[in-house]
């Protein structure tokens, strides 16, 4: 095996998957700054979720948004809902781990807030609960998902944001949720600071 060609072919491959995103990806993410931007400056919040590593990516985003991306500038409301060990397992042994985020939303989430619910198949259990959740408290979705949006691409409503990656492979999408996370990320300051 010629584990250098190995790991050249994933760079490859992550390098393409993102460059074939651009075309159909660059508007929705664009609208999605501006989405999170509104909520942001209206003195809303941004709540989080996902599994695994869209977990990781909700906790990542939080923390870009509470602390800084790159540039100095003050706090920004965002809540990943993954980081509560005890609401996690209380939640998942007294109702079960398909309520472990929509009791979150349902306690935490107001009119005016968004939810950005991450899966990479669109097809995990309690990110459609807390989608849900998030519907009946009138809060807009920003959905990242992959291998054409499952169930969750199907329950968006009209103003809801759908970033669906084009790729089937896990790993592609989440490298390329991360770099979506990125652009939400700079676009939110660039509109907040004023940077061209």
């Amino acid at each position: 095996m010629d584990l250098i060609a190995r790991v050249a072919q994933h760079f490859e491959d992550s390098a393409q998957t993102k460059l074939n995103a651009v075309d159909a990806m660059s508007a929705p993410i664009a609208a999605a700054i501006e989405t999170m931007t509104a909520c942001l400056l209206n003195g809303s919040k941004i709540l989080a979720c996902g599994n695994g590593g869209s977990a990781a990516d909700a906790q990542h985003f939080a923390a870009e948004l509470v602390g800084r991306f790159e540039a100095e500038r003050q706090e920004l409301a965002a809540i990943a809902l993954t980081t509560d060990s005890s609401i996690l397992t209380a939640v998942g042994n007294d109702y079960g781990f398909a309520h472990v985020f929509s009791r979150q939303v349902r306690a935490l989430g107001h009119a005016g807030d968004v939810l950005l619910a991450i899966s990479t198949s669109g097809n995990s259990g309690n990110v459609i609960e807390a989608i849900k959740a998030a519907h009946e408290h009138d809060m807009r979705i920003i959905a990242l998902t992959g291998k054409g949006g499952g169930e969750i691409g199907e329950m968006l409503r009209d103003d809801d944001i759908h970033l669906c990656v084009p790729a089937d492979r896990t790993a592609r999408i989440q490298e390329t949720h991360l770099l979506i996370i990125h652009c939400l990320c700079d676009g939110i300051d660039a509109l907040l600071l004023g940077v061209e």
